[in-house]
């Protein structure tokens, strides 16, 4: 086969988790006596890990206002961790054919690399009953978050494949950009948390909009 190891990103790919990260934001700013904000505007602040997530819903946008206070940050991020780690799981979903995706891609080398924080990435996929899909599992308080090709490599290093035997599939353009500068092909499905952003604009090698789609490509010889 072309690839040896496929790397996936987590939520707005394998799993739409943005209720249960709705509820829990809105439950912060409730405790802080911060305005709610809506379900639409929480899915398109997600992608770059909790702290920025918390950071954009006490903004009220997606750009983090120089104004906030480091204090209140670091309270509202506490207050978040307890909600979520409350609600993680409980309207989660699996997006349409994952489950079979995943299973048709039993014989491949297959890693999970997530800006989310391990105690909920673990919960999320144990709840799901994702978890022996993969042999190595990144997430974001492991080292730098996507963007960087840093997990990438890593996991490429883990399990003992070169970058150009590997592939991504990500929704977001942070999944796109790791992949490139770590010298990864690129998978981008257009069904996820893209914030906003035409996934086309940054040339990945495939666009996929449905989970099986990518299937061809991964088992191409």
């Amino acid at each position: 086969m072309q690839y040896d190891a496929a790397f996936f990103d987590l939520d707005g790919t394998l799993v739409d988790s943005v209720y249960d990260l709705y509820i829990s934001i809105n439950l912060t700013l409730s405790d802080l006596a911060f305005p709610i904000v809506s379900q639409r505007l929480v899915e398109s602040w997600v992608g770059n890990g909790i702290d920025i997530l918390v950071k954009r819903a006490l903004s009220g946008d997606m750009q983090v206002s120089e104004h906030l206070d480091e204090s209140l940050m670091n309270k509202a991020i506490a207050q978040f961790h307890k909600h979520y780690e409350e609600q993680v799981g409980q309207y989660s979903v699996p997006y349409q054919h994952v489950e079979t995706g995943l299973a048709a891609l039993r014989g491949m080398q297959k890693a999970l690399i997530t800006n989310k924080s391990r105690i909920f990435t673990e919960k999320l996929l144990d709840k799901l009953a994702l978890t022996n899909h993969f042999e190595l599992i990144i997430c974001g308080d492991d080292m730098a978050k996507k963007p960087s090709p840093e997990p990438l490599l890593f996991a490429c290093k883990k399990l003992n494949i070169e970058p150009a035997k590997a592939i991504m599939i990500g929704d977001s353009k942070s999944d796109i950009l790791a992949a490139k500068a770590a010298g990864i092909d690129v998978i981008a499905v257009g069904y996820g948390y893209n914030q906003g952003e035409n996934l086309a604009d940054y040339n990945p090698q495939y666009l996929c909009d449905n989970f099986l789609d990518i299937i061809p490509v991964l088992m191409q010889r």
